[in-house]
């Protein structure tokens, strides 16, 4: 059987987008490493796994799995590059339903795709964290040194750590540490934040199952929450990633937060299942 796909990424952060034939099951996590594979497969971040039967409550529902073959609750840019793939066939408002819930999408352009990620959930088991109570900013003891970090989901979880500079950030040697570390039973996205001023912050983000990547939408996202948090960030934000810049907009406690930036698809192909 062969599958139709659509390569789309954004900011660099790259997926496959699938439309998944009704009734077949998941694929295996060792399918989607093979097809992950940047030299054997198509390669990506993340698969992004359309439902073929519309939901109740939405427009469509989707699926998350990691180049790793782990499946994953949300993914900012992906679910983007998903409202921006359906708007020519569903409309520019769109109600995504996926793992971590509902999610709003506006689409002006492929350049402005917005979507509205919920409210960030500062509570420790929310990530899940193995923390003793919720605190503004957490520290964790390593065998070579400690580490500051403030905490958050959006739908998945990260860590977000303050740096002076995201050049000399040691996202290599950190990341994959505190990725796994037993604190976090279900991994953690690792970010790495520079403040530029009250409206402007670069970011480099170790995203859990894949690596560092050019960019991360919920990354970004956790970010300026955790930013807001410390009182470090005003409530829109542009946030400045490797492969380009989103802004985010998040007025505080009690309100969603809402992530703007651009989309492109590459290419179409088919693949054998």
């Amino acid at each position: 059987m062969r599958l139709r796909f659509v390569k789309m990424n954004g900011l660099g952060n790259d997926f496959m987008v699938v439309e998944w034939p009704q009734g077949r099951a998941a694929p295996t996590p060792e399918l989607v490493r093979r097809w992950g594979d940047r030299r054997l497969g198509i390669g990506f971040d993340q698969l992004l796994l359309l439902d073929a039967e519309r939901p109740k409550n939405g427009d469509v529902s989707y699926r998350i799995f990691n180049a790793d073959g782990s499946e994953v609750e949300q993914c900012g840019n992906g679910v983007r590059c998903l409202a921006s793939f359906l708007a020519p066939r569903l409309g520019s408002k769109l109600t995504l339903v996926g793992p971590a819930g509902s999610t709003l999408a506006k689409v002006v352009s492929a350049e402005r795709v917005s979507v509205d990620l919920g409210e960030p959930s500062f509570d420790p088991e929310a990530l899940p964290f193995s923390a003793p109570e919720r605190r503004d900013r957490y520290r964790l003891q390593l065998p070579d040194q400690s580490v500051e970090f403030g905490a958050v989901s959006m739908g998945n979880p990260h860590i977000v750590i303050p740096v002076d500079s995201v050049e000399r950030a040691p996202v290599g040697i950190l990341g994959p540490k505190l990725e796994r570390h037993p604190s976090f039973p279900q991994r953690v996205n690792v970010g790495f934040m520079q403040r530029v001023d009250e409206r402007h912050i670069e970011l480099r983000v170790f995203e859990r199952g894949v690596g560092e990547t050019l960019a991360c939408g919920t990354g970004a996202a956790a970010a300026v929450a955790v930013g807001r948090l410390w009182g470090e960030l005003a409530d829109e934000v542009e946030v400045s990633l490797p492969g380009g810049k989103l802004m985010v907009s998040w007025r505080g406690p009690g309100s969603t937060l809402w992530q703007t930036g651009p989309t492109s698809a590459v290419y179409e192909g088919q693949i054998d299942l």
